[in-house]
């Protein structure tokens, strides 16, 4: 399972969208709003996390790469719309993937509307209005996910069959791996491949990928609670700091037992890069949406493991 690493695309997806529609004013830091057209869509005028108070695509992507924030993931995914999500990837080489959920609680169908988009100057002018979208193409639902032997229901009663992933969002570790590539490195993959981004895109995404929660001011993140290596699982080593002169550029993901880490780390210091790419299911029980999962026991620390012994063998491998 995915989880939070669908963010990663949408983030690209989000400001390549901007970038296709190419109108004046326009750009991720334009004032945006969120008007609803179904019963179940909240609308949002006010972010009381950034700086002016103000949504806007550029936060909506800090947040999703500093701490993972669902909610801004969310307005990503309505400001891209489903439809455009799956003809923008399958175009770059991704034919299986699906990302078809919002963090909602949802149902199908609810998940095909996104809500209407506006985004508006400094000066309260109109910049571009976007309609509520429908997306009306079919996905092939046709093969089953089942994993563990039992789940817990919406109602919180244990049902004794597996938990059916059949719906959920769903993308390769490779193709993952390619995404993060492409932005960071846009010139070893295919064209096809490559995200339609400005140089300063490229600056800013890489800019936040390897953020740390410390080092800005908007939104103020509790330190404590969101420590330095909070989402850079390959060096979560329980010191809640990072090696000096280390750089993780990653998008990590955690749900239903599933831990996911695509990362290109640089240790600037010693002249080190290399990239990395884990998933691990961490589940002894079996037992599914429980909330008892073995993640601090077991997936915390292999996934650091992993990233050590790798980042120990790339200090001392002879390199050109």
């Amino acid at each position: 399972n995915p989880a939070s690493m669908v963010k990663m695309p949408l983030a690209f997806l989000s400001l390549e969208k901007l970038n296709d529609l190419n109108i004046p004013g326009l750009s991720a830091q334009t004032h945006m709003r969120f008007d609803s057209s179904q019963p179940w869509q909240r609308p949002f005028y006010k972010d009381t996390t950034a700086a002016d108070g103000l949504p806007s695509i550029a936060h909506f992507i800090k947040k999703v790469f500093l701490i993972s924030d669902n909610d801004a993931y969310n307005r990503l995914y309505q400001w891209v719309g489903q439809q455009r999500i799956h003809q923008q990837l399958r175009a770059k080489g991704y034919p299986t993937a699906v990302i078809s959920r919002q963090f909602l609680g949802l149902t199908q169908e609810q998940n095909r509307h996104t809500n209407p988009v506006s985004f508006f100057d400094a000066k309260g002018k109109r910049l571009y209005s976007q309609p509520a979208q429908y997306n009306p193409d079919t996905f092939d639902f046709s093969r089953k996910i089942l994993i563990g032997k039992a789940h817990l229901n919406k109602y919180d009663s244990l049902v004794n069959e597996p938990f059916d992933f059949s719906w959920h969002n769903n993308i390769s570790l490779k193709d993952f791996q390619q995404m993060l590539q492409s932005v960071m490195f846009p010139q070893s993959v295919p064209v096809r491949q490559r995200f339609q981004l400005k140089p300063a895109d490229y600056t800013f995404l890489r800019t936040w990928l390897s953020a740390y929660p410390s080092e800005t001011d908007n939104p103020k993140y509790d330190t404590a609670t969101y420590y330095d290596n909070y989402v850079k699982f390959f060096f979560y080593d329980g010191s809640h700091r990072m090696q000096p002169g280390v750089r993780v550029f990653n998008k990590v993901g955690w749900a239903y037992g599933f831990l996911t880490d695509v990362s290109y780390v640089a240790d600037f210091n010693h002249k080190v890069e290399y990239m990395l790419s884990a998933t691990i299911y961490v589940n002894k029980d079996g037992v599914l949406n429980d909330d008892k999962y073995d993640i601090e026991d077991i997936g915390h620390p292999f996934l650091y493991q992993l990233g050590h012994t790798i980042y120990q063998y790339e200090l001392k491998r002879p390199r050109k």
